[in-house]
């Protein structure tokens, strides 16, 4: 009897159980099914690198890693004064003075939250990962921004977009954790938060919130990305625009001044912004239209005509002297933002600026390899926004032309148009399916005239355009590129880690292993401190990887400095040793590409234009030297073009330049060309007075593809 009794209270308390299941219905479990799907997609295709090696990507993310570490290993207040002597050596870089910390405070707050929780995780190893993880989590919040704009379908497509877009993979792969990473999560979040601020049937308290959480996004994006410009620029053009269209409210007065206002109080407590930062243009309009904002807000709440008058003449006066005192004060927006809002400056910029590759004006290729026949759909997508200008679409429609715009300017900021775009290519997809969704379900009504004819479409033809629909999707996502055997998607996704292709742009069968090697040589056979010279593109990989002192680095904070070891590289021997005595250097590190033996078309030895064969040109022209001089076609050649007088073709030749052969950099790079190809150097390492250079370590310089690369460090000779 006893145990009938525990057995029949065992079923009862079963029974219990069952009735407290959550109830799940149809539509959310697929939802829920297709969001998970699509986060995993977003998730997979960004480790896909991971078969080239588990390395920190790019050069950039070297520098987030670094300070990182240091903020773990000594404290996040130590990391604020924090002088790191191994970069720009002498003087050493003030790190919180020249950096933006979110990045790298981001990876050193999260991970030591691991550590409490026993994740048995280095930090390195959690920097690698880290924007597959951020990545991930802005496709989650892609989907309900887009949720709230359009409805779920919206949500999942702009989520899905999101998740293949070639620019937003490129930016976020596995080991590429720059300042993009947050920057395009915080813009998301932002727009997502700042929108529900907005809507008129939540609460003050629920739209406070929003405000403080979009405002919290917007200090983020200042305390991450330089491009934060942009989405402050946005902010302030979207409610000026709402003004113009007499659409101001208390509500957007709140939600403008808390997210601005909070915004700008993280920037000021930024060291590289500080409180001058409100001095900054951008800021000074954003202040003008918070006056604006009130000054609405005010003739509103004014019942007099008079005093609307009196109010309105002291805003103009007000207006009007602060714009004289702006002016007076030569306010002026940082030269690289200048340059993306008005493009010809360029021509007129510093050296440094035009040499980066990612500075250059995007081609309009390249947005179609993002966005293929999306395209088409984008531009439905904003018809379909226009229509309807609720303040969402009417946000989104400005964020897709100005961040088109600039991102037409600047090659880099074509990851900004992608959140935009996105959606837009949702809604417009959704929009034109929807209504062949409608005849399938329903008795077909929509006429179309032919001959004086009237006829119905039928199910036939509605299912044919979704099928046809769904096939031009599958020409942007599934059809590889062009000379590449992969999808678009993949092609972006599935190319080596920089370090693992030592910054050369080929897709080759293995691992590039030459810098690599030459960076676990410096670190291991070299002491701690040596002082190396080099261009300083490859600052970080030496002062981080390397482990080793440098002179410059990717950071470019000193131009002059920059100029005077191009200049050094450009000089002959006995001058470049006078440059590098004065540096205290000891070591100078050279790369160079060139063709092997056998590659058709090519002489083996060739410059393949890909090391600093190609970036000497720069070097000449920061040192504010005539690089013409040193010769036209590439470093020590001069190019001749002559015509048959008979036919009239030209034909090129090359002719030895004396002046381009006696630089350092062609003699330290052709010294070790000539070895690698097992023959007797044509150059000579030192000047009559046995100065110059000796050689101390040559990288395996093997042939990739018919492509040899290799770095050479030399020691130099007092």
């Amino acid at each position: 009897m006893e145990f009938r009794k525990i057995a029949n209270k065992i079923v009862e308390d079963i029974k219990h159980v069952q009735n407290l299941r959550v109830k799940v219905t149809h539509e959310q479990l697929l939802l829920t099914s297709a969001v998970t799907a699509i986060l995993l997609i977003a998730f997979l295709i960004r480790i896909l690198p991971m078969r080239w090696g588990y390395y920190i990507s790019e050069f950039d993310p070297y520098a987030h890693y670094r300070s990182a570490q240091y903020a773990v290993d000594n404290g996040f207040v130590a990391w604020l004064n924090w002088r790191d002597m191994q970069r720009w050596y002498p003087s050493g870089v003030l790190v919180s003075g020249k950096y933006y910390p979110g990045v790298a405070m981001t990876e050193a707050f999260t991970y030591e939250i691991l550590h409490m929780l026993a994740v048995p995780i280095s930090l390195y190893d959690y920097c690698v990962i880290f924007p597959v993880l951020i990545a991930t989590l802005t496709v989650l919040v892609m989907y309900f921004l887009g949720k709230d704009v359009g409805g779920k379908a919206v949500g999942l497509f702009s989520a899905f977009f999101l998740a293949l877009n070639a620019s937003y993979i490129g930016r976020t792969q596995l080991g590429f954790a720059d300042d993009e990473t947050i920057g395009i999560f915080a813009i998301i979040a932002l727009t997502y938060a700042f929108l529900r601020s907005l809507d008129t049937e939540r609460t003050w308290n629920s739209a406070m919130g929003y405000s403080i959480i979009s405002g919290l996004m917007l200090g983020l994006i200042f305390a991450s990305w330089g491009a934060a410009v942009y989405p402050f620029g946005l902010l302030i053009v979207f409610a000026f625009v709402m003004i113009l269209l007499k659409r101001y409210s208390r509500r957007l007065l709140l939600s403008y001044s808390v997210t601005c206002g909070l915004g700008l109080f993280v920037a000021v407590n930024i060291p590289r912004l500080g409180l001058a930062y409100l001095t900054n243009i951008q800021v000074l309009a954003a202040l003008a239209v918070f006056s604006l904002l009130c000054f609405f807000e005010v003739l509103k709440n004014t019942k007099t005509s008079k005093w609307k008058l009196i109010y309105t003449s002291s805003f103009l006066i007000i207006f009007c002297v602060g714009l004289v005192i702006m002016f007076a004060r030569g306010t002026s927006l940082e030269e690289k933002f200048a340059n993306v809002i008005d493009p010809f400056l360029r021509f007129s910029t510093n050296a440094i600026f035009q040499s980066v590759q990612e500075h250059a004006p995007t081609a309009w290729g390249s947005i179609y390899f993002d966005y293929g026949i999306g395209i088409f759909f984008v531009i439905v997508g904003l018809y379909f926004a226009a229509r309807n200008p609720t303040n969402r679409n009417l946000f989104l429609i400005l964020y897709a032309l100005t961040s088109l715009y600039f991102a037409s300017s600047m090659a880099r900021l074509l990851i900004l148009v992608a959140p935009a775009f996105c959606i837009l290519w949702a809604m417009g997809l959704g929009g034109i399916l929807k209504a062949f969704v409608a005849v399938m379900k329903e008795t077909p009504k929509t006429l179309f005239q032919k001959k004086y004819i009237f006829g119905h479409v039928g199910k036939e033809f509605s299912g044919a355009a979704f099928i046809l629909i769904i096939l031009l999707l599958l020409v942007t996502f599934i059809l590889p590129s062009r000379g590449s055997g992969f999808p678009r998607v993949f092609d972006q996704a599935y190319t080596p880690v920089t370090i693992m292709s030592s910054s050369v742009p080929i897709r080759p069968d293995e691992p590039v292993l030459e810098w690599y090697e030459t960076l676990m040589w410096m670190k291991a056979r070299l002491p701690k401190g040596t002082v190396i010279a080099s261009w300083w593109d490859y600052g970080y990989w030496i002062s981080i990887i390397g482990n080793q002192t440098t002179l410059v680095d990717n950071g470019t904070f000193d131009t002059n400095k920059i100029g005077k070891i191009g200049k050094m590289f450009m000089s002959n021997e006995t001058e470049a040793v006078k440059i590098l005595q004065s540096f205290n250097a000891t070591y100078v590190a050279v790369f160079t590409t060139f063709y092997g033996q056998g590659l058709s078309g090519y002489t083996a030895g060739d410059p393949a234009g890909y090391g600093d064969e190609g970036k000497w040109q720069w070097m000449a022209k920061i040192a504010n030297l005539d690089d013409k001089s040193f010769g036209n076609y590439t470093l020590g050649k001069d190019q001749v073009i002559t015509t048959d007088t008979t036919t009239g073709q030209q034909t090129p030749t090359y002719i030895d330049n004396m002046k381009g052969q006696n630089t350092t950099l062609y003699i330290l790079m052709t010294y070790a060309k000539d070895t690698n190809l097992g023959q007797t150097p044509t150059v000579q390492l030192n000047d009559t007075s046995g100065k110059g250079f000796e050689p101390a370590y040559f990288s395996t310089g093997k042939d990739y593809g018919g492509i040899i690369i290799l770095v050479a460090v030399y020691k130099v000779v007092y």
